[in-house]
């Protein structure tokens, strides 16, 4: 984990949703070098550790909106639920 990620590199993950900056969850993962699921289940496991702007799951047409927006649908491969997005403190956070 001690290599240094460009700060461009962050910055195109960061988007604006419900008005907040965020990184969604496979993005903060692969800044990670972990898989997302195992950074979201982490997440869960120890949900009482962290305040509650931490983190927040998009809503099913906050997701659809993103797809489509993105106009990469294979981007987001099988996911079957919509992605947890990671405010500012989130990710200063983990």
């Amino acid at each position: 984990m001690g290599e240094l990620v460009p700060v461009d590199s962050v910055e195109r993950s960061i988007i604006e949703i419900r008005g907040v900056r965020v990184i969604l969850d496979a993005d903060l993962a692969a800044l990670y070098g972990v898989e997302t699921k195992a950074l979201t289940r982490a997440v869960r496991r120890n949900s009482e550790r962290f305040p509650s702007d931490f983190t927040f799951q998009l809503s099913g047409v906050e997701f659809a909106h993103l797809r489509r927006q993105s106009g990469a649908s294979s981007q987001w491969g099988g996911r079957r639920y919509p992605p947890l997005a990671f405010t500012e403190q989130g990710v200063a956070g983990c």
